[in-house]
């Protein structure tokens, strides 16, 4: 870290007074990142007992909603905290319980920008899952949601998008004039991969970074890089002459690279959604006679259920899934012994920080310098 965080709010001018609104979306994330704001607030002498604005998007029964924030945003540095893959949220609909969608969390941010009134003095949104994100290029007659989406945020007056591992973060060319932030929580993986296993070695010749396709290549590099060890890569082999669920199917996964013998593997991707390639992957690493292997997802979301991955760890195949808390994780998940969560709440409230005292992300936060102490830390630089 090459300035002081907490420092912000007693040496820096701030662009106006910070209001938060967490929708109820990402209501334990929010509470976290305004306990750290609070306190660093009142490490610089300024009596703040919270940040956060209460709001809700209530609906009729008939499935129509509206929505309303319960006090004044005049003149704030409005951050709206939204988690659209929250699927526990459920609302009332002809007298069923609906859970909502991507496309249901997108329209109440909407509902609570346009009850801001335009009194708010800047509009930021936190989305760490972007919307419509998994459909980032046009293959045919087919839609682009998330540059439409991202369009309409900029139209309706919000200065600044903050995402983390967005799928393809050239989307942000749909509004080159606003700004967006594409954040990689590196150090937080690595800093919960050595405090949960404390004899992992990442030293070069005890362990290894592999790629799970061609499109998590730099991710998975910048890790490598940063460790300074030796890193392979999978390509998905598809069967492009047939179509399922809208996408060729996957026939095999072809290894390039170094050997992997005895040496523990780490594998980073951006979701894992029905888990079924990583899996793939994990046994075809242990074939190959590699160590331990612990998979990464910014968004673990695991939608065919846990079975297989508890049956791949009781096997020993894999040795452990890390999972951010930028999105809903059910209870189940929580309880696996396999399951390691990353918190991301202080990495967010330094994000706000920094945009609300229009200082350069760079100046508070060096993920390469923090990444290099914690090595230093654990005796491995």
């Amino acid at each position: 870290m090459t300035a002081s965080s907490e420092n912000l709010f007693s040496t820096e001018p701030s662009a106006a007074p910070i209001g938060i609104i967490a929708m109820n979306s990402v209501t334990e994330l929010g509470n976290k990142i305004n306990d750290y704001l609070v306190d660093w607030s009142k490490r610089a002498g300024i009596d703040s007992e919270t940040f956060l604005i209460e709001s809700e998007c209530p609906r009729f029964s008939s499935g129509d909603g509206k929505g309303l924030i319960k006090s004044t945003v005049r003149g704030k540095d409005l951050f709206i905290i939204i988690d659209v893959g929250n699927y526990n949220c459920k609302y009332n609909y002809f007298g069923f319980q609906n859970a909502m969608s991507p496309d249901d969390h997108f329209q109440d941010l909407k509902r609570i920008i346009q009850a801001a009134s335009g009194k708010a003095h800047r509009i930021n949104v936190i989305m760490p899952i972007l919307y419509g994100g998994r459909q980032h290029r046009r293959s045919y007659r087919e839609s682009l949601d998330c540059a439409c989406a991202l369009q309409e945020l900029e139209a309706m007056g919000v200065s600044n998008i903050v995402t983390f591992d967005a799928h393809d973060p050239r989307v942000q060319n749909a509004v080159p004039l606003m700004g967006f932030d594409n954040v990689m929580p590196t150090y937080q993986v690595l800093k919960t991969i050595l405090r949960d296993m404390p004899d992992m070695n990442l030293s070069k010749d005890k362990f290894m970074i592999v790629s799970p396709d061609e499109g998590a290549l730099n991710r998975n590099m910048y890790y490598a890089s940063v460790l300074g060890v030796e890193m392979g890569m999978f390509y998905k082999r598809r069967d492009y002459s047939t179509i399922v669920n809208g996408r060729n199917p996957i026939v095999a996964h072809e290894y390039l690279g170094n050997p992997v013998d005895g040496k523990d593997i780490f594998v980073a991707d951006d979701i894992i959604s029905s888990g079924e390639s990583m899996l793939d992957l994990a046994y075809a690493l242990k074939a190959k006679n590699a160590g331990r292997i612990l998979t990464y997802a910014t968004y673990a979301i695991f939608t065919n259920g846990l079975e297989k991955f508890d049956k791949a760890y009781e096997e020993g195949v894999i040795s452990g899934v890390l999972g951010t808390n930028l999105t809903y994780r059910t209870p189940e998940l929580l309880s696996r012994p396999w399951f390691h969560e990353v918190d991301v709440s202080k990495y967010i409230a330094y994000f706000i920080e920094a945009i609300n005292h229009d200082v350069s992300i760079s100046k508070i936060l060096d993920p390469h310098e923090k990444i290099d102490n914690l090595l230093k830390k654990y005796g491995m630089k």
